[in-house]
């Protein structure tokens, strides 16, 4: 698939900038689908084996785009499964996390500290929100084990220096919740020591479709505390369990759902072929088109203005009474935004059109001709 073919399957109504929060299915991956689901139905192993091997084609896919081997890379039925094998395996230390951040790491990392009192939360508090380099320098201390931070905020698209971020923490763990950046971000991930993220977002795949990559330091250093029989290195007998494998495979609970292992495959085909640096140009350009309406209308933003460090989420931070007339302009011109705690994320995708740019630039203008200065 070429880029001209990938933005053309981007079939939906004009209006939706809401990728951030759910990404419409593609076309590949709704054909995909049903084709799976009448094979599963056929009752005939053949068809089902058929579908089944999506789960090492997802897999091989995965370590392809993370730059890492198949072996290493587990699926997950969410960002948040992931996560917590990552976090509820910590031995004791300080787990360094930011208060704001997404609650897939932060309320993770509370159960993991309630539940077994190993770890200590070493909250940080940027004044800009931003996980920095710097802000993180500031926070180390003796007792630091682990960093967790989004690759891309949620709140205001910060997108993170993964490779900053290993210089300054060291040998310390590095887990990191790439949902809003995979398949979009042309990030460093060899820098982090444990990636997860979902496919019903950016990817387009659907809900269920999450999956982890575990590189060596933090198999050494992560317990599978979760680990199911699908984690196990052979079958139970009645002389016992056996113990968890000793790959990543140990920080699975159970076989995947199929069905949404397909989807998977299937959107991580479409991004590999297009390319990931192709994707985030494209995407760059889109937000460039969303800042430069805000700048027109006055609209102030938290999302950072140098390109490195933001990918497809520009969040408007308009006054306190202007916060609902502008999200009543934008909902009033037929867009689709996440409108949150006074927030307004706008998040475009490669198949961004200027019909759905020309109605948010239309919005924005109805809202600025109304306010009231």
């Amino acid at each position: 698939m070429d880029l001209e073919s990938y933005q053309a399957s981007f079939d939906g109504e004009p209006g939706y900038l809401d990728w951030a929060r759910f990404g419409p299915l593609s076309p590949s991956v709704r054909s995909e689908s049903h084709a799976d689901a009448e094979l599963l139905g056929s009752g005939r192993r053949t068809g089902i084996d058929l579908v089944m091997e999506h789960e090492a084609e997802a897999r091989e896919l995965l370590a392809e785009l993370l730059g890492t081997d198949p072996s290493h890379v587990t699926l997950q039925p969410s960002t948040t499964y992931g996560l917590m094998h990552a976090l509820y395996g910590l031995a004791e230390g300080g787990v360094m996390l930011a208060r704001q951040d997404f609650p897939s790491i932060t309320v993770t990392a509370a159960r993991a500290a309630d539940a077994f009192g190993k770890a200590q939360l070493q909250r940080l508090d940027p004044e800009t929100g931003y996980v920095t380099p710097e802000v993180v320098r500031e926070a180390l201390t003796d007792d630091t084990a682990a960093l967790a931070v989004s690759l891309v905020d949620y709140r205001t698209g910060y997108r993170a220096d993964l490779t900053a971020l290993r210089e300054v923490i060291g040998d310390r763990l590095f887990i990191v919740d790439a949902i809003q950046g995979f398949g979009v971000v042309d990030a460093d991930y060899a820098a982090a020591d444990v990636v997860c993220a979902n496919g019903y977002k950016w990817l387009r795949a659907g809900r269920g479709t999450g999956f982890a990559w575990f590189g060596e330091r933090a198999l050494q250093r992560i317990a599978p505390v979760l680990s199911g029989h699908a984690g196990a290195d052979g079958e139970p007998t009645a002389a016992g369990v056996p113990p968890a494998a000793a790959s990543a495979r140990a920080f699975t609970i159970s076989a995947p759902d199929h069905l949404a292992v397909a989807r998977l495959a299937t959107a991580l085909r479409d991004v590999r072929d297009v390319g990931v640096d192709v994707i985030e140009r494209e995407i760059a350009e889109r937000t460039r088109d969303v800042l430069f309406f805000a700048d027109r209308y006055e609209i102030p933003v938290i999302t950072p203005r140098e390109p490195e460090h933001r990918a497809g989420i520009v969040t408007l931070a308009p006054a306190a009474q202007d916060a609902a007339p502008l999200a009543a302009s934008l909902a009033n011109h037929g867009l689709t935004v996440t409108v949150r705690a006074g927030l307004i994320r706008v998040s475009p995708h490669v198949g961004t059109g200027a019909d759905t740019l020309r109605l948010f630039g239309d919005a924005l203008a109805a809202f600025s001709s109304a306010r009231v200065w």
